[in-house]
């Protein structure tokens, strides 16, 4: 058994978060990809039970053709089960369904002491609110029940609508709340006077009955890694220019959920566009109270460093409260860059970025941080002392290492 073997152990699903959340060096390492197997479905109740390497394409591949979905997932569905319970992930529907784990009834978690504790919202609670969100860091999820969101059509009515500013941008937020599904395209070289395209999509109201699924499939791949990123201010300048002007007009369309949930899983390797140095991608999210002007901070800083990328959004987190101790949504607004590593010009950028979050009781997201300080962590995650007490002695990662000191 491995917990009898060289410790720390990391657990690792899919390893695709951005940051050290996967990563721990000179140990052994518990992969959680070969547990892909459905144990039971309801389909009267929509209730699954599935091992934790279990893929969100797994799932939405083989119920949505029945009438069933995740109700949360992310801008892409190549991670596992077991890593959106452990960044509690959200997606473009946060005010209407909360995050991954709100739809997780139970969870089947394995100690290094080799007890497999069930635990829920009813039986073992703290551990389960502390494995909700809890970087991998509370066992080895073995299996998880969770609750599917019945659907009529995997076809979907998206609006597009463009805005000027902050202020704009709420009023079309809250104007959208009906809409199962918001997001935003911003032009981060734009500075506090964002310009920027909100996209609204609901699902169409026929039954899929018996209709097979078209999955959008990722046959698109870049042929090499460039020694230098693409990303750069004339590409972004001319990139931004033209993806604003070619959406601003409003119009309604319909997309395949695929198409309008997870764009950039078409593209199979599209990281590789920053280069061999890669990216850093910085995401915070900020309360309601001090969001439009924070926002407007952050956006002019980062116009003033003359970075960013093309991928810049800006969502609304609604009144769903996390229950993970360390999950990362709040009501406010939350903001996810991309950013080209350029060294510590970038590292420098990102210190300011941080004064800004902090100061206005903010927060940045673990499953994209790779370089927050310990102190800010702990004064933005308030119940992080308190988790502590729940995870798994001989369970870290380098995120651990640097964010708990072990």
């Amino acid at each position: 058994m491995i917990f009898d073997q060289v410790k720390p152990l990391l657990i690792r699903g899919q390893g695709r978060s951005y940051g050290d959340v996967g990563l721990l060096s000179h140990a052994n390492t518990i992969l959680t990809q070969s547990y892909r197997y459905f144990k039971s479905f309801d389909p009267e109740t929509g209730i699954l039970v599935c091992e934790s390497g279990v893929l969100l394409k797994d799932i939405q591949d083989t119920f949505i053709p029945q009438g069933w979905m995740l109700a949360v997932t992310p801008g892409t569905q190549l991670i596992s089960v077991g890593g959106a319970i452990a960044n509690d992930i959200h997606g473009k529907n946060h005010h209407v369904r909360g995050n991954f784990g709100h739809h997780v009834l139970e969870i089947e978690l394995l100690r290094s002491d080799l007890n497999i504790i069930v635990c829920s919202r009813k039986q073992n609670a703290e551990l389960f609110y502390a494995t909700l969100g809890g970087i991998g860091l509370t066992g080895v999820i073995l299996s998880v029940k969770i609750q599917l969101l019945s659907i009529h059509s995997e076809q979907l009515d998206v609006e597009y609508l463009n805005f000027r500013g902050i202020s704009e941008f709420l009023a079309v937020a809250q104007a959208s709340e009906a809409w199962e599904y918001t997001v935003s395209w911003i032009d981060c070289l734009s500075g506090k006077n964002v310009r920027g395209i909100f996209m609204r999509a609901n699902h169409q109201l026929h039954r899929v009955g018996h209709d097979k699924l078209i999955p959008v499939k990722a046959t698109k791949s870049l042929p090499f890694t460039p020694p230098i990123s693409c990303i750069n201010l004339l590409s972004l300048k001319a990139f931004n220019h033209l993806y604003y002007h070619r959406n601003k007009t409003p119009r309604r369309v319909q997309q395949h959920l695929y198409q309008f949930q997870y764009p950039l899983d078409a593209i199979t390797n599209w990281n590789v566009l920053y280069g061999q140095k890669g990216f850093y991608q910085y995401q915070c999210v900020i309360p309601h109270e001090q969001a439009q002007a924070a926002i407007e901070d952050l956006l002019e800083i980062i116009h003033q460093a003359q970075q960013g990328s093309f991928l810049v959004v800006l969502k609304n987190f609604g009144k769903i409260k996390s229950e993970g101790m360390l999950s990362f949504p709040m009501q406010g607004l939350t903001l996810a860059l991309d950013f080209p590593n350029l060294g510590e010009k970038t590292l420098q950028l990102f210190e300011k970025l941080d004064a800004v979050v902090t100061q206005a009781k903010g927060r940045l997201y673990l499953a994209k941080d790779a370089r927050m300080s310990q102190e800010m962590f702990f004064e933005t995650y308030p119940e992080a002392k308190t988790f502590e007490q729940y995870r798994d002695p001989e369970i870290s990662s380098d995120m651990s290492k640097r964010l708990f000191g072990y």
